[in-house]
């Protein structure tokens, strides 16, 4: 059984965990789909709840199994996608799967699934804003702000390929005008 697939994306430090949250709080019908990654994992995550957490050799050898419904290299080494058979687990509880992801994979998610998949981009109100976030999230050393940066920029110029589009200068009309696209799709 197929459902649908709301996609949100936004550069780092743009506010979309936050409103996939609320989203997942306000549509009991949404679940989350759990991305697979190569990267570590940090102290705070735990493994099938945060990400799978796999190495490259075990990602390689899946994207030759053609499990992936999308995957990419987010950054050099890093490795980031999202499993077939998760989408698929969700769908069989008969929900509707909800992403986080960067703007490739939102794409990729588009392309393969287009007749059931909502896009949204989640853009920070200025570059400046975001990198003022980013640095006071103080998560990362200042060379990896400054490669999320760059990222953004890059990330910023495919918001026109996007179902929707929501500045996240105030974060509570963000997730309202996020909760009133996402409701009006789910219908």
């Amino acid at each position: 059984m197929q459902g649908k697939l709301i996609v949100i994306t936004a550069p780092s430090g743009a506010g979309k965990t936050t409103i996939a949250r609320q989203l997942l709080q306000k549509f009991p019908s949404l679940s989350f789909s759990v991305s697979a990654t190569t990267r570590p994992k940090r102290p705070d995550e735990e493994d099938g709840k945060d990400y799978f957490f796999i190495d490259q050799k075990e990602f390689h050898e899946r994207i030759k199994r053609d499990e992936f419904a999308e995957w990419e290299e987010v950054y050099h080494g890093l490795f980031y996608g999202t499993l077939k058979s998760e989408i698929n687990r969700i769908w069989n509880e008969g929900k509707q799967v909800l992403f986080d992801v960067d703007v490739k994979g939102a794409m990729a998610l588009k392309k393969r699934y287009p007749q059931q998949t909502l896009t949204l981009f989640i853009k920070p109100p200025s570059v400046e804003t975001l990198f003022n976030r980013l640095h006071q999230r103080a998560s990362d050393p200042p060379e990896k702000i400054r490669e999320r940066i760059a990222k953004a920029e890059q990330e910023l110029m495919f918001e026109q390929f996007f179902d929707a589009v929501i500045v996240n200068e105030d974060l509570n009309k963000a997730m309202q005008d996020a909760e009133t696209i996402v409701g009006d799709f789910l219908r």
